[in-house]
């Protein structure tokens, strides 16, 4: 257990801890720089803070804690036993990556429960788990990116013993986990930072309500502290494999360094090789760019082009970002496949402006590629995956031109089998008046995307959440095991030939008339018709090629490809 509680409050006075059981209050001490301390052996149980004598508060800093509100308990991380010592993380050229929420996994809901599905996954093929954050939030259910007690996992999923658990089982199973953390801004209840200091930019909003966090303005340096310290804090006592942060295009940051260049700079000099991905809507290559470059140095990012224009090809929808990716989405999906980012500088009509910039000589395996994220499935209205949309074939077929491509490819959790469950937008807001501002503001975000009221499932209903489990017994039952085993075939044939892990860029063709692409990358074809006029026949330039995968597709007696509708065929030598 560390020797000191310290907390950074420059605008108190006065600063106490007090004991929940007992009311005894004990005197921090004054430290530099506005912090004070308190040794942590006095701590003898549950506790809150007050500042200059106000209400008691919970600690920001706090590592469990019973609710967003408190009370908080100091964690002694030297108890739990590791058994992961021989574990080595997988490097990221080759991996794929499996994104989950911990609540709607499983029927439980918990990390004991998602631990027991690790061997399934590992039989998958999935070389890393990206958590959805497990910060703790208001209420027991939720997506997880309106936490508000950063450093304390949530205790509805199994708290800090059920999260290390987790991790040393996934690593047992030679699985690398990422954790996904939200630095951008924090959820609308349990939120006390703004009472310890200046964490916020009290004139600037993001775009999830509150205030932006303070980066770059007076007080920012202990700020950013609070956000480089929690990074490490997950690396360190959770042994997670890297973090995923959240929508890093919202961190307003003027400062040099960049808070994710000095985030990668200090993990590099404590010689740390965990993973930094960035989410990033910006298609700028400065975000994984070296920092001796002037870049941020994140290993990876989350790249939206590829998922927007297969998912404009796929539904036909075009409303907000996806029609920039109409009326001619194959162009851009082939664009995506060749050169990572479809928007390099050209005008967006959604934003209003030219967005984007060239790669150039970043390697396209150092983008997430993915035909569904929790984002793009739980924004939509009812929270249809792609295969309730465009049906499981289709959905199929995107899969297949993600897992060959030179992107880092990621799955949706229930993506592998075409899972029947939504993901719906839930939450469970423990304040009247945030609950009810949610299920408003969220009809009225969906009515312009064309939905009316009554359509939109209420986010604080409780039946909204438990739509949103995956049932895993219709893994077993068709069609859904024959889109499982067909996942598995697609990783298996990634990681079985060399030109699809290498980073090699290809070339992808498409016949707008039929609606077919073609992508080639080394020695493999991929064909793949999204059409919705019937089959196609695809010729092929020798006829030395061979089916390795596919979906209703056939070679015929003339040496050409016979495609379905929807259909994949993976053509090798």
């Amino acid at each position: 257990m560390k020797p000191w509680l310290t907390v950074w409050a420059p605008r108190a006075q006065r600063v106490e801890v007090e004991l929940v059981e007992g009311g005894q209050r004990l005197l921090m001490q004054r430290r530099t720089e506005g912090t004070f301390g308190l040794e942590a052996a006095r701590v003898t149980g549950p506790y809150l803070l007050r500042l200059d004598g106000g209400n008691p508060i919970p600690d920001p800093r706090a590592e469990d804690v019973a609710s967003v509100h408190g009370p908080c308990f100091l964690v002694d991380h030297a108890r739990f036993r590791w058994t992961d010592q021989a574990h080595r993380p997988a490097p990221l050229e080759g991996a794929v990556f499996y994104e989950l929420h911990v609540g709607t996994f499983t029927a439980e809901g918990t990390f004991a429960a998602a631990e027991q599905r690790l061997p399934e996954l590992k039989a998958l093929g999935v070389t890393h788990l990206e958590l959805m954050p497990v910060a703790t939030f208001s209420g027991q259910r939720g997506w997880g990116y309106d936490g508000a007690a950063l450093y304390a996992p949530h205790r509805a999923y199994g708290g800090v013993e059920g999260l290390k658990h987790l991790v040393d089982a996934a690593h047992a199973q030679g699985l690398s986990v990422v954790l996904d953390v939200v630095y951008n801004h924090l959820g609308p209840i349990g939120n006390y930072l703004g009472q310890f200091g200046p964490y916020f930019h009290p004139e600037m909003l993001t775009p999830w309500g509150g205030a932006v966090v303070n980066l770059d303005g007076e007080g920012s340096a202990q700020v950013r502290r609070f956000f480089l310290d929690n990074a490490f804090h997950w690396l360190t006592h959770y042994h997670f494999d890297g973090l995923r942060l959240d929508a890093v295009h919202a961190l307003v940051d003027r400062s040099k360094p960049h808070l994710l260049a000095q985030l990668s700079g200090e993990l590099a000099a404590a010689g740390s090789t965990a993973l930094l991905i960035a989410e990033s809507d910006l298609n700028d290559p400065i975000v994984v760019r070296p920092r001796a470059q002037g870049g941020y140095g994140m290993d990876a990012a989350w790249s939206d082009d590829l998922h927007h224009a297969l998912h404009a090809a796929l539904t036909g929808e075009s409303y907000g970002y996806y029609a920039d990716f109409q009326p001619r989405p194959l162009a851009l999906i082939a664009r995506a496949l060749e050169q990572g980012y479809v928007y390099q500088g050209q005008h967006s009509g959604y934003r209003r402006r030219p967005h984007g910039q060239p790669l150039g000589e970043v390697p396209l395996h150092r983008l997430l590629g993915y035909a569904q994220t929790h984002d793009q499935v739980g924004n939509d209205a009812l929270g249809r995956r792609l295969a309730h949309i465009a049906g499981l074939p289709r959905a199929q077929a995107a899969l297949a031109l993600v897992m060959m491509s030179p992107f880092t490819p990621m799955l949706f959790m229930g993506e592998e089998w075409g899972a029947s469950a939504p993901f719906l937008f839930f939450t469970d807001h423990q304040d009247a008046a945030v609950g009810r501002a949610t299920t408003e503001g969220r009809r009225r975000e969906l009515a312009a995307k064309g939905f009316a009221a009554e359509q939109v499932p209420d986010p604080q209903d409780p039946a909204t959440f438990a739509r949103s489990r995956l049932d895993w017994a219709e893994r077993d039952r068709p069609p859904h095991a024959q889109a499982l085993q067909f996942t598995r075939a697609l990783i298996a044939l990634r990681r079985r030939l060399p030109e699809l892990t290498g980073g090699q860029v290809g070339r992808a063709t498409v016949d707008e008339q039929r609606q077919t692409l073609r992508y080639e990358r080394g020695n493999l074809i991929v064909l793949v018709n999204l059409g919705a006029s019937g089959p196609v026949s695809v010729s092929l330039p020798s006829a030395d090629r061979r089916l390795l995968l596919a979906t209703g597709a056939s070679i015929t007696s003339s040496g050409s490809v016979e495609l379905a509708e929807g259909a994949v065929a993976i053509l090798g030598i």
